[in-house]
């Protein structure tokens, strides 16, 4: 693929939820939390555009990709955080762009979650007794932002990020990217409505003829049943139901269980597969290339 394509791709660093979770029966999956990177291709001899999502354990390997395809050289990249939870921050202070001098971080966060201090609130985890070093050894140049529900943020000419709230605990957002006619959302940490069932209209609308749709799939519709009701999670079924309402290309379950073996991840795909073919489950290493009239999946 040419770079006069303008391929936006996908890479999956980090795919379950909660806690980590490593160990043989978590290995093909991986057991890394919430890491998810898009790339941007902006044309002839530019290079691309970083967009990190979430900033679980997951963000030290996308760190040391990221250095490793820079040569060392600082980086420029833009961190997208749904929310504040453990999970989902924990990968920050070994992020290795953030120590390099010249290297240009731009870091969203939503605002309900904060009251507009994304930094302070980053900040918080790196404070003893918690972590040795503060955010102030960070030696790159630093931009912290908030984002509200229904917020739009520009890259450059031709990246537009949109956000959307999300059901969960403190507060979540959901993100849309598009660039050059392509489009992904990112929905990890949402739940349908819990006592009506009503479908999250305001997911639809965001998820409205996407390309791909990454979305929690934590729990079976049994375990939801049997009291995970209102967690802030949802299902396979949910993810099939938001993306045929949306009218979405390609559904990518994720936010894994740190329970869930390898094979009842498989076990997952391959039930939905059933209702939904355009279906797959997000795995470490899983990479989705979209260019201007194709879909490439490699693992």
């Amino acid at each position: 693929m040419s770079s006069s394509d303008h391929a936006l791709r996908i890479s999956f660093f980090g795919v379950r939820g909660s806690i980590a979770s490593a160990g043989a029966h978590t290995a093909g999956v991986g057991g890394n939390t919430s890491c998810v990177l898009v790339d941007v291709d902006e044309g002839e001899g530019q290079p691309p555009r970083r967009l990190i999502f979430d900033a679980g354990t997951g963000l030290r390997a996308v760190g040391g990709e990221l250095l490793r395809a820079s040569a060392g050289a600082p980086v420029e990249a833009a961190l997208f955080l749904s929310h504040f939870h453990w999970d989902h921050i924990q990968g920050f202070p070994f992020f290795g762009p953030a120590y390099v001098p010249g290297s240009r971080i731009s870091v969203y966060g939503p605002e309900r979650s904060t009251g507009g201090n994304v930094r302070a609130a980053l900040e918080a985890q790196m404070r003893a007794p918690h972590f040795p070093v503060g955010l102030d050894a960070m030696r790159a140049e630093l931009a912290f932002h908030a984002v509200p529900a229904g917020g739009e943020v520009r890259l450059g000419p031709s990246v537009r990020v949109r956000a959307a709230a999300a059901c969960h605990p403190n507060g979540c957002l959901a993100y849309r990217v598009e660039s050059h006619g392509r489009s992904v959302v990112y929905a990890t940490d949402t739940e349908h409505d819990a006592a009506s069932g009503a479908i999250d209209e305001r997911l639809v609308e965001l998820a409205r003829g996407a390309d791909v749709l990454i979305y929690d799939a934590q729990y079976t519709d049994a375990e939801y049943a049997a009291g995970k009701r209102g967690w802030g999670h949802s299902t396979a079924t949910e993810g099939v139901r938001v993306a045929r309402a949306a009218g979405v290309g390609q559904l990518v379950l994720f936010h894994h269980d740190p329970a869930r073996t390898d094979e009842g991840v498989a076990a997952i795909e391959a039930e939905t597969r059933r209702v939904f073919p355009a279906t797959v489950a997000a795995r470490e290493g899983l990479s989705i290339t979209l260019g201007p009239s194709a879909l490439v999946r490699a693992a």
